[in-house]
């Protein structure tokens, strides 16, 4: 089972909007049961908070089931229980080597690393574009799917 938790700093916009769409881009090609993907925060601003309205409106646009979350800090712990630990921009891979000590087994990127254009993404909750947001988030998911599929051979029984 290869296991994704995408993290960005409140958990209500962009981590949020990449589980539902990195989930849908898993179960439209029936892996379902080969991943488990989840989402959390560096910070603690929004924790117990439900998914952005501007998030589930963008998703729900595009035709992609927003999944039921409330925001939660990561752990420390989560460096061992996840595979890939995934930041939506600079200051949130600093701020999960800070929470987790660092990246010993390199499980830390930032999901446009998987993307032609590598960079940010910007958070909808400053600037409220949700659809920059989402071509983004769109773009590295895809691009983490097809870099998974190619490296970990779909998903492998470990």
């Amino acid at each position: 089972m290869i296991k994704i938790l995408f993290i960005c700093h409140g958990n209500i916009c962009r981590s949020t909007m990449a589980q539902s769409v990195m989930q849908h881009l898993v179960d439209c090609r029936g892996l379902s049961s080969d991943f488990r993907i989840d989402s959390a925060a560096t910070s603690r601003e929004e924790i117990g908070n439900p998914v952005h309205p501007g998030t589930v409106r963008k998703l729900k646009k595009e035709h992609i089931p927003v999944i039921p979350h409330r925001a939660v800090q990561m752990k420390p712990s989560d460096y061992d229980e996840y595979d890939y630990l995934i930041g939506m921009d600079s200051a949130n891979i600093r701020n999960m080597k800070r929470i987790v000590g660092g990246d010993s087994a390199r499980k830390i990127f930032l999901l446009l690393d998987f993307a032609q254009g590598q960079g940010d993404i910007a958070d909808p909750w400053y600037t409220g574009n949700f659809e920059d947001t989402y071509r983004d988030v769109r773009q590295g998911c895809e691009g983490l799917m097809e870099f998974l599929l190619r490296e970990e051979g779909g998903a492998n029984d470990e």
